[in-house]
């Protein structure tokens, strides 16, 4: 009995080589010096660029590479794995245009996905406020109908490539009386007048991408920036996340696949006690379980992106939304964990910025806490498995 493999394709393979030997020459060098200085590196997004690199889930049809699921998560695992702000570029670019693949326009996709793959513009995502984070419907944002118009004012929070980006999907509530269902979805460009942003986050880690404040004063765009009808925002969001909570598990994979490839180099060369430290059972041991932790969560994670791929064809999939949320738990967990045990075999040289495992240890963080904390991973699991 013959059955295809449960393995990417032979062309996901060549496409994590061709990734990797670009991040090994023209990312990886810059990851110590985005994080220590804490800029947006230009550079890396115009070799991504140059590759093709930058946003590869947008379809041929609008000019993109037309990436399945699969493929966009290889090359944000493998830019990760060299440096975690960068791979933030093809995750945030997705995660700001799945809204509009989902439930745009076709005439709204092709004036903002056709500047998104040539490279011109990055998209950010505005969900969160001050006071709506995992609670975002709670959000107080509002867009008001004048005319052929919406005039939109408020404040969103923690705003990944804020101020670099040149447009945001960003929601907020056009009536007040219908809770979640009074929310909608609308495209704000970083030109438009009244659009501002607030200072740079001290971040403990993914230092290399700007998080900030987008603040709407008075901002006056066309109602046909509006994504879908009005009123669908909310779900529009929640449907994006069940796609993209797996480009975070794929960038949590990117950066424990680079703290374990660091350590298990180091542990061969450290010699003690006259031997390399590798020959000894407890490291070994450690060893084995940072990359058995990371094995299983990159099958979850391949085997999300699966049905994430069928789901934006069309295809609905009853378990992606567990799926999604569990690839990203799992995922984030275990990068956690693995970053946290390079460090300690390191040991003292761990501990120091000379040597990356510690920015990777700082920047896994971030992956158990955006796009939906782990502890809302679970209720979301849970509620799936319950209903």
């Amino acid at each position: 009995m013959s059955f295809p493999l449960y393995a990417p394709a032979e062309e996901h393979d060549m496409l994590r080589e061709s990734v990797r030997a670009l991040a090994d020459e023209k990312i990886a060098p810059h990851a110590a010096a985005a994080d220590e200085n804490e800029e947006f590196s230009w550079d890396v997004y115009k070799a991504l660029v140059s590759a093709d690199l930058h946003a590869v889930h947008v379809p041929e049809q609008y000019g993109g590479a037309g990436a399945d699921a699969l493929a966009t998560v290889i090359v944000i695992e493998e830019v990760a794995r060299a440096c975690a702000s960068s791979s933030l570029i093809p995750a945030v670019n997705k995660l700001g245009t799945v809204p509009l693949l989902l439930s745009a326009s076709e005439e709204l996709k092709s004036r903002y996905l056709r500047p998104v793959a040539k490279g011109d513009g990055m998209f950010s995502y505005a969900l969160s406020e001050p006071e709506a984070g995992s609670d975002a419907a709670a959000m107080k944002t509002k867009a008001v109908a004048d005319g052929d118009f919406y005039v939109l004012n408020g404040t969103k929070m923690w705003i990944t490539n804020a101020g670099v980006s040149e447009y945001y999907t960003l929601m907020a509530v056009t009536d007040p009386s219908a809770g979640p269902r009074g929310i909608s979805a609308f495209v704000v460009e970083k030109s438009d007048e009244g659009v501002s942003f607030g200072p740079k986050e001290r971040k403990l880690g993914i230092k290399g991408s700007p998080t900030r404040q987008v603040i709407l004063d008075n901002v006056r765009i066309p109602a046909d920036r509006m994504i879908g009808a009005p009123g669908t925002g909310f779900k529009t969001a929640l449907a994006t996340l069940d796609h993209t909570r797996i480009t975070i598990a794929a960038q949590a994979l990117g950066i424990a696949q680079g703290a374990l490839d660091y350590a298990i180099g180091y542990v061969k060369e450290r010699k003690q006690f006259g031997r390399p430290i590798a020959d000894f059972q407890g490291l070994q041991f450690m060893i084995a379980d940072m990359a058995m932790k990371l094995e299983a969560a990159r099958q979850l994670t391949y085997h999300a992106a699966a049905k994430s791929e069928l789901a934006m064809h069309g295809e609905p999939q009853k378990d992606l939304t567990f799926l999604s949320s569990a690839a990203k738990c799992a995922a984030s967990d275990a990068a956690m964990e693995i970053t946290t045990d390079a460090v300690q075999l390191l040991g003292g040289y761990g501990y120091t910025k000379d040597f990356p495992v510690e920015r990777m240890m700082r920047d896994a963080k971030i992956t158990q806490i955006y796009e939906g904390t782990n502890q809302i991973q679970r209720m979301v699991m849970a509620r799936q498995l319950l209903k």
